[in-house]
């Protein structure tokens, strides 16, 4: 019994391993496209968890916009993305270049967002000044306009 209970664990464990590197699709995605596509999933992924709807109204279907702009189907996706992933080194580099590239637009987009903070406050400072400016010229007037109606 006892060999039998010891052979069923050793053909299970060898069942369950697996033969090692998966072969190398034919249809595989280059690395520098599957960067491509892959930052646009995170990018997407992360605008969707937003408010989906808003893509939605402009037409863009988050599932299917990546695989029609790059021309690829869901398996090739999937196949490429296991094939990568099996080589972490290399998938490591995708990643890297991935989160270097969002870094970049991070810091692109937060400067503009400054940029566009400041000439608010610029607007407003005028505005203000303009406002404080009239005031002070304008209370004058006003008490001479008023005492002419009283006369």
């Amino acid at each position: 019994m006892r060999r039998i209970i010891l052979s069923l664990i050793m053909i299970s464990l060898l069942g369950c391993h697996s033969s090692g590197a998966p072969e190398k699709p034919e249809n595989l995605i280059p690395k520098e496209k599957m960067v491509d596509i892959l930052y646009d999933v995170f990018v997407l992924n992360a605008a969707k968890g937003s408010n989906k709807m808003i893509l939605e109204d402009h037409g863009i279907y988050p599932e299917n916009y990546v695989f029609e702009k790059y021309g690829i189907d869901s398996l090739q996706f999937a196949e490429s993305n296991a094939y990568y992933g099996f080589y972490v080194d290399d998938y490591e580099m995708i990643i890297a270049d991935i989160k270097t590239r969002i870094d970049n637009d991070m810091k692109h987009y937060q400067k503009l967002v400054d940029e566009e903070d400041k000439r608010r406050l610029r607007e407003k400072d005028s505005l203000r000044k303009l406002n404080d400016t009239i005031k002070i010229k304008g209370v004058p007037q006003l008490k001479q306009t008023e005492k002419k109606e009283q006369n």
